[in-house]
């Protein structure tokens, strides 16, 4: 795949990975992060941060501040429930469209 192809596949899905995150419980920023970097579908945490400001300006997650054992308040993000319904339409969404993907390109074919 040229770098091309997956920075535009990430770019689609990774708004959709932020939401799936969040689905069972709030988390910080860095957190996210971590979990992000490690799938390989960010850079880095500077490239999170827009991102949640976009989610947030959606209506799609809510921030409220937590106090922590080892440092300053953190910054912790949460599904709303307009979140958690663009979450679902995505996942009824993926899968027909990850199979349908995977049979046109005709996955192990030469």
């Amino acid at each position: 795949m040229t770098a091309d192809a997956g920075a535009q596949l990430r770019k689609g899905v990774v708004e959709y990975c932020v939401l799936g995150l969040l689905a069972d419980e709030p988390k910080y920023g860095w957190e996210l992060s971590e979990a992000l970097v490690e799938a390989n579908l960010i850079a880095s945490i500077g490239t999170l941060y827009p991102l949640l400001g976009r989610l947030r300006d959606n209506g799609w997650v809510v921030t409220f501040d937590q106090p922590s054992g080892s440092g300053p308040v953190r910054k912790y993000y949460r599904l709303t429930a307009e979140g958690r319904a663009q979450l679902d339409r995505f996942r009824a969404q993926w899968a027909p469209f990850a199979r349908t993907v995977t049979a046109l390109i005709g996955e192990g074919r030469t």
